[in-house]
């Protein structure tokens, strides 16, 4: 399987969800074996960042990316839809210290990388594939993953509210799959987290345009929901996208219960720390059947408790 990266350049501007203040995204080809590079254009020059687990470093709210010097928040939706939609390279120009939130899901990046068209590179796709059977539990919440030559997620979510409850959902991911059953899925919160944080000068951005909102009863959406389970679908979506920041896509099954950015990031530390151990790169050979080189999806025991 070939390496893939965007044709054409596309930007957008929107919201941030920390500021309020509107921020830019340019999204621009890159060659092979770049990976997913950022640039931030601070006013004073660029500074870049390649992601890894160990540059996560904030989880509150969103996942947050930085170099010591300079950082870029809410980064896990467009992650999300680079890994979903199976892009390998990609170079993303950032216009203030944030991504914008969209509609609080992926579906916006899935358009928008969809008008860039997603093309194959000439060098094999690389992947960083789980080789042994992994628990990384905390506080009864946990992530297990497994080997597997795809990139599968079992989910589940339990929330103690009347509109979210208990909810599961297993998924091979692939980029149709991603695009379908995922993207379009929202962030979510409760009226009164979002009215403690707007009061303490925090996630100035959120709103009902860009997120779920949930009060002790219901949903103050007066479009209610995108799927009937969406609450899971987004979980999962996040995963991925904090699984993204691995310099390569991840391979493997993941079974997760109760995770949140916190614990996916803690998660892949552990994993990225001890990748001698669990991770092996591989290299996916190229199909040269015509019809198999225009398909772009990922080709994709017991397991032992670690400390978190």
């Amino acid at each position: 399987m070939l390496q893939t990266t965007i044709q054409k350049t596309v930007r957008c501007k929107g919201i941030g969800l920390h500021s309020g203040k509107q921020v830019e995204i340019v999204l621009r080809p890159a060659v092979e074996d770049t990976g997913i590079l950022f640039s931030l254009h601070t006013g004073v020059g660029s500074s870049f960042i390649t992601p890894n687990p160990d540059l996560v470093v904030a989880t509150g709210l969103a996942t947050t990316l930085g170099n010591g010097k300079d950082s870029v928040s809410t980064v896990e939706h467009l992650l999300a839809a680079v890994r979903g939609m199976g892009i390998d390279n990609i170079h993303i120009e950032v216009r203030g210290n944030e991504l914008p939130i969209m509609d609080g899901s992926a579906g916006p990046f899935v358009y928008l990388l969809r008008q860039a068209e997603v093309m194959e590179l000439s060098k094999a796709r690389r992947v960083m594939a789980v080789t042994k059977a992994i628990n990384f539990e905390q506080d009864g919440k946990y992530v297990r993953a497994y080997p597997h030559d795809g990139f599968a997620i079992d989910y589940t979510i339990d929330f103690d509210h009347p509109q979210i409850g208990r909810q599961t959902l297993s998924l091979e991911i692939t980029p149709d799959v991603f695009v379908d059953e995922l993207a379009k899925a929202r962030t979510f919160g409760f009226l009164k987290e979002v009215e403690y944080l707007h009061a303490n000068g925090l996630a100035l951005g959120g709103s009902l345009d860009n997120a779920v909102v949930l009060d002790d009863y219901g949903i103050l959406n007066e479009d209610g929901l995108r799927f009937v389970d969406e609450f899971v679908r987004h979980k999962i979506l996040d995963f991925i996208g904090d699984m993204a920041v691995m310099e390569a896509p991840l391979q493997g099954r993941f079974e997760i219960f109760a995770s949140g950015h916190a614990l996916n990031n803690s998660f892949l530390k552990y994993l990225y720390a001890n990748a001698e151990d669990y991770l092996e790169e591989r290299v996916l050979e190229p199909l040269y059947d015509k019809v198999a080189q225009k398909d772009l999806s990922p080709v994709y025991p017991e397991a032992v408790p670690v400390p978190a």
